[in-house]
């Protein structure tokens, strides 16, 4: 029922369950609801049990709706978060055939056969029931809401920002640490997670410095909005805690308005130099029998909904606490011209006053009536049972700090007496402290005051002068409570309402031996429902502490983990729907590539061009040889962009690369470039690569493209968890640098033309690097060779790549040379025997490719000593080698295996196998790559390669890996 539309906006319609309803702009669908008389707005998981709303925010475990229909329906939306707007439709959900005749409910008379850990007793017999009978079943019932099957139309963004200082809720603690710190010049951005900045001020009838407490938030967010260092975030909560200042949040773009086209959510990766936690505290219920019907509510959203929203959750209410704050409902909803029932308080020493409405000292709530909604409750007073006829129950358990982002990164929050509540641990997550009513602060001027306080403090830590802000004067009335967990008496005593979890079920598990609150947790589903326990946790573990004898900070409380409230995938994964799903990365050469009819083929998360055809030309194959000749003949362009960069700075930089790599990069001279293996931590390779030294301090390592990622990683925890006390930053750079090899005897020419200085053998010998210029460009250049021949390659910055591109090819044509692509590229690198991951698959050893001497034996490297074990330097070992065939049949096929002539082509009489096969134009027939037990040892022998796939078998001689200019003079040439 509305009482009042103060504060208001214009009248809209929306559905529910095809019901039309009316609302006013700045209700949610909950206010809405309540404001037209419906109570019932959803079932329960376990047993269908009718259910209403129970809160005002979003830990609300009851009233979940889906909104929008079809494709764009979206499951398990809080009712006390969703904004009405005009057309809005938002359906019932986990009830069949309707919420009002659920026909799930039969569960709830099933109840003493499905009581906590019934799951893990029953379906066990007779055993082919459970593959036909029972897991069909059991997953056609569970499950929370329902998707569409339908391709998700909706679009989501990501977004990063930066600041000094994020604060985190915007109550009074908020809004004023925001302003102490907005004011002393700080880069400030305040997230909250509701429509509208104010907290609870927009909940509550006080005074803040002598204006309503409503107002003074509005103008305190007006005052921020107005100054350019602050960015206010509205519909925006912090969902996680992350290393090195990182935090997590989600922000509803457009939820609150019809569907326009613009992404509906933004995934926010926040990072701040450091952070006020300023989330408020949630109330928690008193569990006694049947304290879950459509009408029970927590006595703060009771309070919310009649002084924010003008809506009473019912005619007649009464009022059941354990503490002063459920005192202030009653008092409200009396001066909202409600009707108070009974005060009832548990307390016998309760201060109350003169009061006009029945108040009931020392007693307790003990049963209620009505099926789908409140129509009576039951107090006991003493041994006197009164029954008072009611539709709605405000009630309060106590306030739970809101301590959850303070313990993602493994923090655990510590017990206070006085509160009957835990509250954060200092420190838990460097750089955040908390302040208000999350640190256990819960009259309005302890809030203002810690806020305040706690804003200057991260204004002095980062240098800035501390403004001088008064605080104004508010409500600073102490927080007294006396804990009341559970009404002892028969029936089920509810606390997790989403889950139907009782207190039955957790002394149950105190029974069966289920002691620690991550085993009750589990074997009850307690907190494992989409609120994840948020009203529930606390009054859960007091049960278990009572029913194991211990304390409740021995017991302690569950670990809490991100997200804070539940998150899209679709929003984590912005930008990831379709193709984005496998993200196209595309270089710089890409458009003038397709241009010139090259297929494009996937190289690990790249497209890179397979070959360049030209008219004329009817297979793949000749235009390979093509390109192969330009190389060796002439002169060819690659992209080589994909390579992954890695840009590496620091006094300790060589330190790093001498314990990554296998050889020694501390003694490279400044203006050269090393070839680099690296190994994995069980002594078998995981890269190679060459790395170039810049300056004294400052190298660039160049990993294969596909392993670019897990070298980055790699890099990563070396220094993280190996060796944190290095000075040493990396970064990657790949897609900051266009990089192009020109390869062939007629490199040298090409480059001359566009280097702002020629270079020569003398000046630019064999793995030189350094700066240079290129038609007027800053870029490096580095005289290497993937191909064996005389060869560079060119870097520029990423945005003249393609210009750099297009000049080089026209260049290269004129000198009767020209692009190549991937397969040029292989048969180039077969020819010369160089590894690719097709030979480094994952259990290949440097022994194996036959760089053993690479692993220096001056100093120590990840996966040394693992290398040297004896099964791994076996000669037995499958070894590298070259292929060549030479009986009638001249193909060759990787992946086929090999066997000595005449043995049988079976396992227990494999020899090895192929990795790598081309056709050389050098060669004149194919040749191929592979490993073979004993392989260096057995060169010329003549052995048998079958592909059982291909039924394919063929004669082939072992022969060296190097296939052309094996004395390596070309490449120094």
């Amino acid at each position: 029922m509305r009482v009042s539309e103060q504060g208001l906006g214009d009248v809209v319609r929306f559905r529910f369950d095809g019901i039309e309803h009316d609302a006013r702009v700045g209700d949610t669908v909950a206010s809405a609801l309540l404001a037209a008389g419906v109570r019932l707005m959803a079932r329960s998981f376990k047993y269908h049990r009718p259910r209403g709303v129970l809160t005002a925010g979003s830990e609300e475990p009851n009233a979940l709706i889906t909104v929008g229909k079809g494709a764009y329906a979206e499951p398990n939306v809080r009712a006390t978060v969703q904004e009405v707007y005009d057309g809005l439709e938002v359906f019932s959900q986990s009830a069949w055939p309707s919420l009002h005749f659920d026909a799930m409910a039969v569960n709830d008379l099933a109840a003493p056969f499905l009581g906590a850990g019934f799951y893990y007793k029953t379906f066990m017999w007779p055993k082919a029931f459970w593959e036909k009978v029972y897991e069909p079943v059991i997953r056609r019932a569970a499950g929370l809401g329902a998707l569409s099957g339908k391709h998700n139309p909706d679009t989501y963004d990501k977004a990063f920002a930066f600041c000094d200082l994020l604060v985190v809720g915007s109550g009074p603690s908020g809004l004023m640490a925001a302003t102490v710190a907005a004011e002393a010049g700080l880069d400030v951005i305040l997230c909250d997670e509701d429509a509208c900045m104010g907290g609870r001020l927009l909940a509550e009838v006080e005074d803040v410095g002598g204006v309503p407490a409503a107002q003074w938030a509005a103008a305190q967010v007006e005052k921020l909005a107005a100054m350019p260092n602050v960015r206010l975030m509205t519909r925006t909560t912090v969902t996680g805690a992350y290393d090195g200042g990182v935090f997590g949040a989600l922000e509803r773009v457009a939820h609150h308005v019809p569907r326009s086209g613009a992404p509906i959510e933004c995934f926010w990766r926040i990072t701040a130099q450091r952070t006020v936690l300023c989330a408020g505290a949630l109330e928690r219920p008193i569990a006694f029998r049947n304290n879950d019907r459509p009408g029970i509510m927590m006595a703060g959203a009771v309070r919310a909904y009649v002084n924010r929203w003008g809506v009473t959750a019912g005619r007649s209410v009464a009022v059941f606490g354990n503490n002063d704050d459920a005192h202030r409902t009653a008092r409200d909803l009396h001066a909202a011209g409600v009707n108070v029932a009974a005060l009832i308080d548990s307390r016998a020493d309760a201060q109350v006053g003169d009061v006009p409405y029945p108040v009931y000292l020392g007693a307790q709530v003990c049963g209620s009536s009505g099926r789908k909604a409140l129509s009576s409750v039951k107090l006991r007073q003493g041994r006197k049972i009164t029954e008072l006829s009611v539709d709605c129950l405000a009630m309060s358990g106590g306030w739970n700090p809101t301590v959850h982002l303070t313990c993602h990164m493994n923090g655990r929050p510590q017990w206070v007496e006085d509160l009957a509540a835990f509250v954060p641990t200092p420190d838990a997550v460097p750089t955040l402290e908390a302040a208000g009513a999350c640190n256990g602060a819960f009259s309005t001027a302890a809030c203002l005051a810690e806020g305040a306080a706690a804003a200057g403090r991260v204004v002095e830590a980062l240098g800035a002068v501390v403004p001088s802000v008064e605080l104004p004067a508010a409500e600073d009335a102490p927080y007294r409570i006396s804990p009341l967990w559970a009404v002892a008496g028969k029936g089920r005593a509810w606390l997790d309402f989403q889950n139907d979890v009782s207190v039955k079920d957790v002394k149950q598990a105190a029974v069966e031996n289920f002691r620690s609150v991550e085993h009750m947790k589990r074997y009850t589903t307690q907190g494992m429902a989409t609120d994840q326990g948020k009203n529930s946790n606390v009054g859960a573990l007091a049960i278990l502490a009572d029913a194991t004898g211990r304390g409740i900070p021995e017991t302690g409380v569950t670990t809490f983990r991100p997200p804070y409230s539940p998150v899209a995938i679709a929003a984590l994964g912005a930008g990831a729907q379709g193709k984005g799903f496998a993200p196209e990365r595309l270089t710089t050469s890409h458009k003038q590539s397709v241009e010139m009819g090259a297929p494009m083929i996937e190289a690990g998360l790249w497209y890179r061009p397979s070959y360049f055809p030209r008219s004329g030309e009817t297979t793949w194959r000749q235009s390979c040889d093509r390109e192969v000749g330009y190389v060796r003949r002439s002169v060819g362009v690659c992209d080589v962009s994909t390579l992954g960069k890695i840009d590496i700075q620091g006094p300790d930089a060589a330190k790093l690369l001498d314990f990554v790599y296998t050889g020694m990069f501390s003694t490279l001279k400044e203006g050269r470039v090393r070839y680099g293996l690296m190994l994995r931590e069980d002594g078998t390779v995981m890269d190679d690569g060459t790395c170039a030294r810049m300056g004294t301090e400052h190298y660039v390592m160049t990993t294969t493209t596909a392993a670019a990622g897990d070298v980055m990683r790699h890099l990563e925890f070396v220094c993280q968890m190996s060796r944190p006390e290095w000075r040493v930053a990396f970064t990657s750079v790949t897609e900051q640098w266009a990089q192009f090899a020109v390869a062939g005897p007629k490199s040298r020419e090409l480059l001359n033309g566009v280097l702002g200085e020629p270079v020569d053998n003398e000046s630019w010998p064999f793995m030189a690097c350094g700066e240079v210029n290129v038609l007027g460009v800053a870029g490096r250049l580095f005289r290497i060779s993937f191909s064996g021949e005389h060869a560079y390659e060119v870097a520029v910055p990423a945005r003249y790549g393609a210009a750099l591109f297009a000049e080089l090819v026209k260049r290269a044509e004129d000198m009767e040379g020209g692009a190549y692509g991937m397969e040029a590229l292989n048969v180039l690198r077969i020819e010369k025997g160089h590894i690719t991951h097709s030979e480094i698959h994952g259990r290949v050893t440097a022994f194996d490719v036959g760089m053993e001497r690479m692993i220096s034996p001056k100093k120590d490297c990840v996966g040394k000593v693992l290398a040297a074990r004896e099964g791994l330097v076996d000669p037995m070992r499958e070894r590298m080698v070259g292929l060549k065939p030479i009986g009638a049949v001249k193909m060759l096929s990787a992946g086929a295996h090999v066997f000595e002539a005449g043995a049988a082509h079976v396992h227990e009489s494999d020899q090895g196998y192929v990795t790598s096969v081309c056709f050389s134009p050098d060669v004149g027939t194919m040749i191929g790559l592979g490993f073979v037990k004993n392989g260096p040892e057995r060169m010329g022998e003549r052995m048998v390669v079958r592909d059982h796939v291909r039924d394919l078998t063929v004669e082939v001689e072992i022969c060296n890996p190097v296939f052309v200019d094996p004395e390596g003079g070309r490449v120094r040439g």
